[in-house]
């Protein structure tokens, strides 16, 4: 098995399950040592128990947890993080706290990751943010989760080029089966993933170890920064 991230420290930020985990799995199986951090650390011990991947507590709002985090770490190669809060909602229905803890957990919170863990990464390291395909293909209801996902984009670019030559990308997923969609209930959600499999090239829905394999290839790609890489199945060309 190859081993491209052998003796690295990759930290995972976000959820116990869906791309953030398959992103911690993947990690590990490329001869990593993997943390994952997250508001829930019993739900991270829960899930990753025996798996020889740390867990460990931190609240992206909360820019001391990401300090206290950084120190307990001492040094890191790779930061993932892949933490949302999600503010879904016509412009009418929109809640000002949802839309700005969205904003904190998944773009201000990403920007104190860097600020505290930069220093503790040696010139070869990098981060990779998500943002997803609504930044550039709008759609009604989905007006603040655009507004983060471009503000990610934005970021990484300018972050590549302050703390260069650690290196800084996003990964922007389409419709993915992660979980995010099982709200729909099953026959709506059998139903939306099907007529998206008959228009987008791919013919298919993502699947969280689409996900994994482009975070792989973005931690060790090193001539690869400031760059957002769609995993959408050509769903922006439709």
């Amino acid at each position: 098995m190859a081993t491209p991230l052998k003796d690295r420290t990759v930290l995972v930020v976000g959820r116990a399950g869906g791309i953030a985990r398959a992103a911690a799995e993947s990690a590990r199986e490329a001869g990593a040592r993997v943390v994952v951090a997250g508001r829930n650390q019993a739900a991270l011990e829960s899930a990753y128990g025996g798996m020889d991947i740390t867990d460990e507590y931190v609240d992206l709002t909360d820019e001391a947890s990401i300090n206290a985090l950084g120190e307990r770490l001492g040094t890191v190669d790779h930061v993932v993080s892949a933490a949302s809060a999600r503010a879904k909602g016509r412009l009418a229905d929109l809640d000002r706290e949802a839309v700005r803890m969205a904003f904190d957990t998944k773009v201000i919170g990403p920007i104190m990751l860097a600020k505290h863990l930069s220093p503790r990464m040696s010139p070869d390291g990098s981060f990779l943010f998500f943002s997803g395909d609504t930044a550039v293909k709008p759609s009604v209801g989905f007006l603040a989760v655009a507004g983060t996902n471009g503000a990610v984009d934005s970021v990484i670019r300018s972050l590549a080029v302050e703390l260069a030559p650690i290196r800084v990308n996003a990964i922007s997923p389409g419709t993915i089966d992660s979980g995010a969609w099982d709200a729909l209930g099953e026959q709506a959600k059998a139903e939306f993933f099907r007529n998206l499999s008959a228009t987008n090239p791919a013919r298919r829905v993502g699947t969280v170890g689409d996900v994994a394999q482009a975070v792989l290839f973005a931690l060790t790609t090193t001539f690869l920064t400031g760059v957002t890489l769609p995993v959408d199945g050509g769903e922006l060309l439709t």
